[in-house]
């Protein structure tokens, strides 16, 4: 086996709570008292465009939300959009002692739009830790597609076989193994240490 040069990164699931998936949007429909599935189909139409920056966030909740008055203020729903991103810090601690060690290139590869993207790097302090942000919203592809690793690796010039990506999603594991790369399917802290262990790996 080749010795683990470089780690990429899920963000949200790993690292932090997901940014906009289904348990955010539901807790934020919740409290802006929106209709679930008419908010969901405007959603399902836009949310790709979204997530490959190729709308902005303001033009999101021009669709899904804001196409028709409300109650609430434009500002209100965004930060508590905002407001449901939270740390694991268990994990951004170890993840940035490996970071410290000097041993390992560290990146992401995640799926999220943009402003939200900036906000959690940003927020939580991830330029610290992390070299580079392969990020769906500014490569223009998204996870589980072939292009979006395919891209981290050709951009590190890393040999897959020396790359371990951690997620916390079966499915979004499947294409990077098919690349050569080493996948860890995230669950939760130990079990993290005691995977990447196998593989060599330690801060």
């Amino acid at each position: 086996m080749s010795a683990i040069r470089a780690i990429f990164w899920d963000v949200g699931g790993v690292l932090l709570t997901n940014a906009w998936d289904r348990t955010e949007r539901t807790a934020a429909l919740e409290h802006f008292h929106l209709d679930q599935e008419e908010f969901h189909d405007r959603h399902e139409m836009v949310v790709s465009s979204f997530e490959r920056g190729k709308i902005t966030l303001d033009e999101y909740l021009d669709r899904t939300v804001f196409y028709r008055t409300r109650p609430f203020s434009r500002d209100a729903f965004r930060d508590y959009m905002y407001s449901l991103s939270q740390p694991f810090p268990e994990v951004l601690a170890f993840a940035r002692a490996l970071s410290d060690s000097g041993k390992y290139f560290m990146g992401t590869i995640n799926n999220e739009s943009r402003e939200l993207n900036y906000y959690r790097i940003e927020k939580y302090g991830l330029r610290e830790t992390f070299r580079l942000f392969v990020s769906s919203c500014f490569v223009g592809f998204r996870k589980p597609e072939r292009d979006i690793y395919r891209l981290a690796l050709e951009t590190t010039q890393i040999p897959a076989a020396e790359c371990c990506f951690i997620d916390d999603r079966a499915l979004n594991l499947e294409c990077a193994a098919k690349l050569g790369m080493q996948t860890i399917e995230m669950q939760q802290v130990e079990q993290l240490r005691g995977d990447l262990a196998k593989l060599g790996v330690s801060p």
